[in-house]
């Protein structure tokens, strides 16, 4: 989770309308716009005593979690609907021991055009997790939360504690009880891990990319952790329990930002969002993992930054050798935000996985301006896009991290989260096509 300082999407659109690139040269159009206000809460413990406010919010907020930050996404129970996945909360191990684990369950009623109108309301609404029926609130019927009854994980999470974990700088103090309700059921929290994937595999488990560690954790589908996480060898971030008086060769916040799974259900595949100590400069390893082993394969190869480029976002699959993949970077001067198709069967002499842009999100075409900002050409500006999900293979769903409440595209104003639907000018390889 990174912060963005505020820059407005008319100004981005004015520079690029001075850089000319008008409408007529957008590659890919916005068929789909919905957006969930950055204020949106679900019922919970308090959260955010530990971090501080901006743009306006204060912390914490009293007995509710923050519905945002999504950096998963997966089809929810019926068609429309899509299970969503906020990280660990406020940015960091240290002020997000209160935040919990969640997934929720949402459907976006997309504002369309028809050929003659546009119709949606462009709202997100939650839905039940199970039956995908409408609700009124973001309650338990809409959300999966993360778990360990069982003390699976090997390292001491939150709910073993009887006061939160404390840096000793910033808000909070040593002294706040763990609330009860995480201590009863040991909910995890965004001090225990960072997720920043998720996938499902064939017998409809979830599989969870952390970034502490770096870790993968298997959980049920009701989020119960089923066995000791996963590490990857060789590998430790700053933030891994068990580093010790070692040293980490990964940065902090650099895990398994990305993560698919094949169509069986049977391999996943991880992909991280920094460099590992030793491995060529803008180089991301991307690994192969069995599902029914949790072990590493021996399979890696290697993804290169472009020049622009500082982290990426998501990866999810197209076909059993080809994935889409979100890039960015963090500046606010030249905004570089795309989609990229990779071959894990084309390879370089340096083992550089080969690389198609997709799909520029700062140059969308959005001829009926379906998210009502009076321009035709649509940006997506937010420094953390880390959703994308293939819906056909000429269609796709990008979401954003708005960073609750960090984050402001528009000064002094938290930024919301944006569900897009992207129509491509060529159709994706899909398996069986």
């Amino acid at each position: 989770m990174t912060l963005s300082t505020p820059f407005s999407r008319l100004a981005l659109a004015c520079v690029l309308a001075v850089a000319g690139l008008p409408a007529a040269h957008a590659a890919g159009s916005l068929s789909g716009f919905a957006l969930m206000p950055a204020d949106t809460f679900s019922p919970g413990p308090t959260s955010g005593q530990f971090a501080s406010g901006a743009n306006g919010r204060s912390l914490p907020l009293v007995d509710k979690q923050p519905v945002q930050g999504f950096s998963g996404v997966l089809p929810g129970p019926v068609d429309g609907t899509f299970l969503v996945m906020p990280d660990n909360g406020f940015g960091t191990k240290a002020n997000s021991p209160d935040t919990l684990l969640r997934l929720y369950t949402v459907r976006p009623d997309f504002r369309l055009w028809t050929g003659s109108e546009t119709t949606g309301t462009g709202e997100v609404v939650p839905v039940d997790r199970d039956t995908g029926a409408p609700l009124s609130s973001f309650d338990s019927r809409s959300m999966i939360r993360l778990h360990d009854p069982d003390h699976r994980l090997g390292f001491a999470v939150v709910a073993d504690a009887s006061v939160y974990p404390y840096a000793g700088s910033g808000p909070g103090s040593s002294d706040i009880p763990v609330d009860a309700s995480i201590r009863a059921r040991r909910l995890l929290t965004g001090y225990d891990l960072d997720i920043e994937s998720v996938r499902m595999d064939r017998k409809g488990h979830l599989w969870f990319g952390d970034e502490f560690g770096p870790f993968l954790v298997q959980t049920n589908a009701r989020g119960k952790v089923l066995r000791a996480e996963v590490s990857m060898p060789g590998v430790m971030s700053p933030d891994n329990p068990y580093l010790g008086g070692g040293t980490a060769n990964l940065g902090r916040s650099r895990g398994f930002e990305g993560m698919a799974i094949d169509a069986a259900g049977k391999t996943l595949y991880t992909l991280l969002e920094g460099t590992v100590t030793g491995d060529p400069a803008g180089s991301l390893r991307i690994n192969a993992v069995d599902v029914s082993s949790a072990s590493y394969t021996g399979a890696q190869w290697l993804y290169k930054l472009e020049p622009q480029g500082t982290n990426i976002g998501d990866m999810t699959l197209v076909n059993d050798h080809q994935f889409l993949v979100i890039e960015r970077n963090g500046t606010e001067a030249t905004r570089f935000k795309k989609i990229y198709l990779i071959d894990l069967d084309v390879v370089d002499a340096n083992g550089f996985v080969s690389k198609t842009e997709v799909v520029d999100l700062m140059n969308v075409a959005d001829p009926h301006d379906l998210n009502q900002d009076g321009l035709n050409v649509f940006t997506f500006p937010f420094v953390t896009i880390e959703d994308v999900l293939v819906l056909d293979a000429t269609t796709l769903l990008v979401i954003n991290d708005n960073n609750y409440p960090g984050s402001s595209r528009d000064p002094g104003v938290p930024d919301p989260t944006e569900f897009l639907r992207i129509t491509l000018d060529k159709p994706l390889p899909l398996a069986g096509r």
